[in-house]
């Protein structure tokens, strides 16, 4: 079990664990789910990180279907200017490889931006904590769980 799954299962919320066979090949890990898994990628987010211009860490999860709008969420955050965060130091705020970056249980708390394209959605699909393992949940659960803000931060490709 992953943090991400301990806490889904502490707290008492419905969720479905979905694994697949990971390939370490794979370009986009969040397109390899939605793939190995048949589902729409509209309907699974991936988590990045990004850096403000003070150097604070941001979670966001957006559509695989799309790309984050750094600029949408610099504005949401209340900031000048975001960019992409090193890998380095997302692993080390979060606890979790990238490809495998839950917004669930990480291991530091980081304000979290969901975009508002999963609101109105039944149920969202998240990385579990695990390259090749995703879980699916209600967005309001998982917004409630991680203290998220909606804001229109993705793109649409």
């Amino acid at each position: 079990m992953t943090p991400a799954i301990n806490l889904l299962k502490k707290r008492g919320i419905a969720h479905a664990v979905q694994s697949y066979s990971h390939d370490a090949g794979a370009d986009s890990y969040g397109g390899e789910a939605a793939e190995q898994l048949g589902l729409d990628p509209s309907l699974v987010f991936k988590t990045l990180l990004a850096s403000t211009d003070a150097h604070e860490l941001l979670v966001a999860v957006v559509p695989v279907s799309g790309t984050l709008d750094l600029k949408a969420l610099a504005h949401a955050a209340g900031c000048r200017k975001c960019e992409m965060a090193a890998t380095d130091a997302a692993q080390r705020a979060t606890g979790y490889l990238v490809g495998g970056i839950s917004p669930l249980a990480q291991k530091k708390t980081h304000r979290t931006f969901i975009d508002a394209s999963a609101k109105t959605l039944a149920t969202m699909h998240v990385s579990a904590g695990r390259r090749g393992l995703e879980v699916a949940l209600a967005p309001r659960d998982l917004a409630a769980l991680c203290r998220a803000q909606w804001a229109d931060i993705g793109r649409r490709r």
